[in-house]
C-alpha cells in the first residue's frame, strides 16, 4: 500500500524497502532517465547485469515505490516511478510509536555508502574536475553555530540543489552527477565535557 505525502514516501515499509543501496540506486536511476526505463537501460546505468535487478525492482513494485509498465512487444519489461508527476520519491521523517525513523537511519546510512563509494570512484577517474567555477567533485564537513533565518537559507538551498542535480539528461545536460549531504543538529553536551574535565584534574 502507498502512503505518499505528495511524493513524500512516510511508510516505514516502504521506507526499509529503500534501505538498500541497490534498491536506492535503482529508484535514482530511473528518475535521471526521466522516469521511466527498461530494465536494459537501468543494468546499462549500473554496470549489473539484469537478471540481478529483477529481485529488487520487483520488491520496489510490491511496495509501491515503482510501477511495472505494461508493454506489448517488448522484450525487456519497463518500469517507471510511482506518484504524481513521476518525480523523484523524497522522505518524510516521522516521530511517534508508529513512526519510521529506524527505517529512515537506515536509509541514511545506506545513502552515505553509496556517495563514499561514488566518491572514491570518481577521485580516480581521469576527467574529473577538481578545482575551478566547474568542479565536479566535493567531500566536506562543517560545523558551526546558526540561526532559524540561517536554517530558512541553508534549506532553499539544499532544496535548490536537489532540483539542479535531479534533472534528466537534455542536449545541455550530459554530465551524470550524484549529490548527498547530511545536515544535523549537534547536542554539545557542555555539562559532559566540564564533568570529564574535574575527573582528568
Amino acid at each position: 500500500m502507498r502512503t505518499f505525502d505528495g511524493q513524500a514516501i512516510v511508510d516505514p515499509a516502504q521506507v526499509r524497502a529503500l534501505s538498500s543501496a541497490i534498491r536506492q540506486e535503482l529508484v535514482d536511476t530511473l528518475a535521471a532517465l526521466g522516469g521511466e526505463a527498461d530494465v536494459g537501460a537501468l543494468a546499462e546505468q549500473l554496470g549489473r547485469p539484469a537478471d540481478g535487478l529483477y529481485y529488487h525492482l520487483r520488491l520496489l513494485v510490491r511496495h509501491g515505490l515503482i510501477e511495472e509498465v505494461e508493454s506489448s512487444g517488448q522484450k525487456e519489461r519497463r518500469y517507471r516511478l510511482a506518484g504524481e508527476g513521476r518525480l523523484p520519491l523524497r522522505l518524510a521523517y516521522r516521530k511517534g510509536s508508529d513512526g519510521n525513523l529506524p527505517a529512515v537511519g537506515s536509509f541514511a546510512r545506506s545513502l552515505l555508502q553509496i556517495a563514499g563509494r561514488d566518491f572514491e570512484q570518481a577521485l580516480s577517474g581521469p576527467r574529473v574536475a577538481l578545482e575551478g567555477p566547474r568542479r565536479e567533485l566535493w567531500a566536506a564537513r562543517n560545523k558551526g553555530w546558526v540561526s532559524q533565518d540561517d536554517l530558512e537559507e541553508i534549506n532553499a538551498l539544499i532544496e535548490r540543489l536537489n532540483k539542479l542535480v535531479g534533472r534528466s539528461s537534455a542536449p545541455d545536460r550530459t554530465r551524470l552527477m550524484t549529490f548527498a549531504f547530511v545536515l544535523a543538529p549537534v547536542d554539545p553536551r557542555p555539562k559532559r565535557r566540564k564533568a570529564a574535565r574535574n575527573s582528568r584534574a
